[in-house]
């Protein structure tokens, strides 16, 4: 990816798509520098790393009245985790994708006469913040039970491990149930697929992360797959991947 001017990123709350009231989204992380200099440093100041730390900011265009717009999500969020997803430029499948399980710190709304009305947030990580991809875009209206494109995130290595987020945005239908999961397997293929993390049945609007036990993983090819239950359910949802 070369250079680009941010004009469609996409932010995803645990279960809204805030990217259409949003003008400004900031992603920051950083390693805390531990001052360990001493007597055969060479006379120069030696740093070791830390906490970690993330977090994401957020502004835009106030909204309200319905559970998935701002003001909506943002007081029903306030204080609690869950996950977290931008990406910079689209949200197509394979698009670049930030995502990490965050509290919601503080929510801001209001500004001077004659403004449009703004809101402002900010979420800070629990977790790392990983760089993935998206595994399932979320304008993609799911009827039936199905799986998802596969990815080629690589291997796992032995200590590192795979993190998926799940944002259901919408549900319609009687009793609709959604049951994710997240396979792999050595090709694109998948014959022979393995289930690698699997996210509680999901009968509203919200939002899941799970992440891996550390195990080294040989296959390179990840997907997101899915089971619907109710009668003429339907699901739009988000999913992100990646490997930390």
């Amino acid at each position: 990816m070369g250079k680009f001017t941010l004009l469609d990123c996409r932010l995803f709350a645990p279960g809204a798509d805030l990217s259409g009231a949003s003008n400004k989204i900031e992603i920051t992380s950083e390693i805390e520098d531990k001052d360990a200099t001493n007597y055969r440093s060479n006379g120069w100041k030696e740093f070791l790393g830390g906490l970690g730390s993330a977090e994401i900011s957020g502004e835009g265009q106030w909204e309200a009245g319905d559970p998935g717009k701002v003001d909506d999500t943002s007081w029903t969020d306030l204080g609690g985790t869950g996950p977290y997803t931008v990406c910079p430029t689209d949200s197509v499948v394979g698009a670049l994708a930030y995502f990490t399980n965050g509290l919601r710190a503080d929510y801001t709304v209001g500004d001077a006469v004659g403004e449009l009305a703004p809101w402002s947030g900010t979420v800070k990580s629990n977790w790392p913040l990983v760089r993935g991809q998206i595994a399932h875009p979320p304008g993609l209206a799911r009827t039936t039970t199905g799986t998802g494109t596969a990815l080629n995130l690589g291997a796992i290595p032995a200590g590192k491990r795979l993190y998926a987020a799940l944002h259901v945005l919408s549900t319609a239908g009687t009793t609709p149930s959604l049951t994710a999961r997240i396979e792999s397997a050595a090709a694109a293929g998948f014959t022979s697929p393995t289930t690698r993390l699997t996210f509680a049945a999901a009968t509203g609007p919200g939002g899941q992360i799970l992440r891996g036990d550390g195990t080294a993983v040989t296959d390179s090819y990840f997907r997101v797959a899915w089971a619907t239950a109710g009668t003429t359910p339907s699901f739009m949802f988000a999913v992100s991947l990646g490997i930390r």
